[in-house]
């Protein structure tokens, strides 16, 4: 007789989705349980050792907001902090932190085994227990389900199998294995099972989730060489130190403790190109051996001498994985090249003629969901019981994986207490947008999130995260009254703010020292606000003119200098949004009136019983494409590849056509009964 274990909420798998999953559910009261081979290995790092970048920094921040713990993390085991494309706008600032390898995992476990209702498993996850709860028609097939999804067969997840015999059943299970589905990793010829390496593949599971009939595809990503740093000539690099005043990911960190590093800028030599070109067929990307699909934003080296054959030049970056190790990351040269090649290639770099290889790079294929079978709570649709988050769902990335894994722990809680899901649109966050490409378009390569993919990346920028989700997370049940009160506190401290510099006229001695070195004759009577929107003045020359106001008033004291140090990063961050909203309120005011046209859109919901094949003028193909997403809405049927203006117009009008039939059905059934 097999052991039973019984959880509300069961999560498989401890990467970067995972724990945040199985965080969210523990934090909202919920009995949850986390299943890892391997609990070394928690949260691992398995590619590049940073957290963040560009777009990538707005999603920690996000889930930070929500309440998750990547943010928190990082910010304590960084070793380098770096705010990316401040050269451009604020909308597409973003932080970047390289991280402690190990102390990363160590941390995240800290994390995980000190929070209540949250037991932490070792064990492989080999099968699903599966109810079924619908009898759908036995001639029914894919051609005949298309708008039909009564037709579909209706199953619910009861929990998990574990190769060890023990049934470990839940209310709720969450599947989050990142690369270790049906994993092949390849070095050069040689390939092997694995879900990094030296782990074990999760075959059986892939296997049991392939007969469930979801469908799946082959996607592949990759990771570089890794060298010992003491072989390596330093001084022949061009040193990038991180930032003088780090800017953390967390709204509730007041300080970086940990002691900071640089990393190095190295490029390749025209030696290095021509043994990739000599030996190209070799890789495992060329020569047929690799069957899935790889992220097309961070090429293999052999892909970019491939597809690049122009550039005589490729950078390169030298990270550090931490601060008691000598390893150190290639980041930029991903590869799959025979590991003598590979080897070559290190030596052929000046400054790297020397250099030891401690792990050769390799590339790996896995299996995925196509994401279009999940509905917006991240649940596989045709099933009850049954979440997906992070890389089978065809993502790449720590940080994607990390608000995937939020949102489907959020969800898996809010069904099993009986309460609707929680879903951001496009308008909330880039972790909507994510979720709404996935579910409306699916994807055939890794989706890597970038600003480019959101509409209104004004108005989604990192330091506002907080002021759109942290309400979100207090009632949720995962922002803590600690921090419930400094998120207060510092939504007081800018809304004071923005009233002093609305509110207070220049006078010519405050303009001496805010605009020193500067000819801007003519603007007392303006107020500082007004100021403030000259392109040349900044936050800070304001607060040094004001100091005396800022005195005067207890909320905004701390944001002034003390004893002449320079701003702390926590009250600079709170008044650089507070410059953000003033200087560019034009530009922020037309997204808003375009925000609510989309709204309209997305309010339009789609019912669950529209008949997609009997909708006249639909073409075969519209039925399809509909009938396979089901969206939720008009405005995420617009989002499908293919879907045409038309398409959406027939749809529109036959859902009140439709409803009207079903509203009729059952009095026409009444009358007939009366009159037999």
């Amino acid at each position: 007789m097999s052991f039973t274990e019984q959880f509300d909420v069961a999560v498989v798998g401890a990467g970067h989705a995972g724990c945040e999953a199985a965080m969210a559910a523990a934090r909202m009261g919920l009995k949850t349980a986390i299943i890892t081979m391997n609990l070394d290995l928690i949260a691992q790092m398995s590619c590049n050792p940073a957290i963040g970048g560009i777009a990538k920094g707005h999603l920690v921040r996000e889930v930070d907001a929500l309440g998750g713990v990547m943010g928190e993390v990082a910010d304590a085991v960084g070793i380098q902090f770096r705010l990316l494309n401040t050269s451009r706008g604020p909308a597409v600032w973003s932080p970047r932190a390289q991280c402690d390898k190990q102390l990363y995992r160590v941390k995240m476990r800290e994390v995980l085994e000190n929070q209540s209702n949250l037991h932490i498993k070792q064990a492989e996850a080999v099968d699903l227990v599966i109810e079924e709860i619908g009898d759908p028609a036995p001639a029914a097939n894919d051609a005949a389900r298309v708008g039909h999804p009564d037709l579909l067969p209706r199953r619910r997840v009861l929990g998990l199998k574990l190769r060890d015999g023990r049934q470990l059943l839940a209310g709720a299970t969450i599947i989050t294995t990142g690369t270790f589905l049906n994993g092949l990793i390849h070095c050069g010829e040689e390939r092997y099972p694995a879900g990094r390496s030296g782990e074990p593949a999760s075959v059986l599971l892939g296997e049991a989730l392939r007969r469930l009939g979801l469908r799946t595809t082959r996607l592949k990503t990759g990771t570089p060489p890794r060298l010992d740093g003491r072989t390596i000539r330093w001084e022949a690099f061009e040193e990038q130190p991180g930032d003088a005043d780090p800017t953390p990911f967390s709204f509730r960190t007041t300080k970086i403790v940990q002691p900071q590093i640089s990393c190095h800028i190295a490029y390749t030599t025209p030696e290095t190109l021509q043994i990739i070109r000599d030996n190209v067929g070799r890789s495992a990307m060329y020569s047929g051996q690799i069957e899935g699909i790889g992220p097309r934003y961070c090429p293999s080296i052999e892909d970019k001498i491939v597809k690049f054959p122009e550039k005589t030049q490729h950078q390169f970056f030298l990270e550090p994985e931490g601060l008691n190790t000598h390893e150190v990351y290639v980041n930029g040269m991903s590869t799959s090249l025979p590991m003598e090649v590979q080897f070559r290639i290190v030596r052929s770099i000046p400054g790297l003629e020397n250099a030891e290889m401690l792990r050769p790079g390799y590339a790996i294929e896995y299996d995925s969901v196509d994401a279009t079978e999940l509905d917006r709570a991240l649940k596989i649709k045709s099933m009850e019981g049954l979440y997906l988050a992070g890389q089978i769902n065809g993502t790449s990335g720590y940080e994607e994986a990390a608000c995937q894994g939020i949102m489907a722990g959020i969800n898996a809680a809010l069904k099993l207490k009986g309460e609707p899901p929680f879903t951001l649109d496009r308008t909330e966050g880039y972790t909507g947008i994510l979720i709404d490409d996935l579910i409306s378009k699916g994807t055939n390569e890794p989706y890597r999130m970038f600003t480019s993919r959101a509409e209104f990346r004004l108005h989604l920028r990192i330091d506002n995260a907080d002021r759109r989700l942290t309400p979100y997370g207090r009632k949720l049940g995962l922002i803590g009254d600690e921090a419930w009160t400094e998120y207060e506190q510092k939504q007081a401290r800018m809304v004071a703010l923005a009233q002093l510099l609305a509110t207070k006229k220049v006078d010519s001695d405050g303009l001496a020292i805010a605009a020193e070195g500067l000819d801007l004759s003519a603007v007392t009577g303006q107020t500082w606000a007004q100021l403030l929107k000259r392109p040349e003045i900044q936050i800070e020359q304001l607060l040094k003119a004001l100091a005396s106001e800022l005195h005067r008033d207890p909320l905004l004291v701390g944001l002034i200098e003390v004893d002449g140090e320079r701003l702390a990063s926590v009250p600079r961050n709170e008044a650089r949004a507070v410059e953000t909203e003033i200087k560019f309120a034009g530009y922020l005011e037309q997204q808003k009136k375009a925000i609510l046209k989309l709204k309209e859109a997305e309010n339009v919901r789609i019912p669950e019983w529209l008949n997609y094949t009997t909708i006249s003028g639909l073409s075969r193909e519209m039925q399809e494409k509909l009938g396979r997403v089901r969206p939720q809405t008009i405005g995420q049927a617009s989002r499908i590849p293919g879907v045409t203006p038309a398409a959406l117009g027939l749809v529109h009008v036959s859902i009140r056509i439709q409803g009207k039939q079903q509203s009729d059905a059952p009095g026409e059934r009444q009358e007939k009964q009366g009159v037999a």
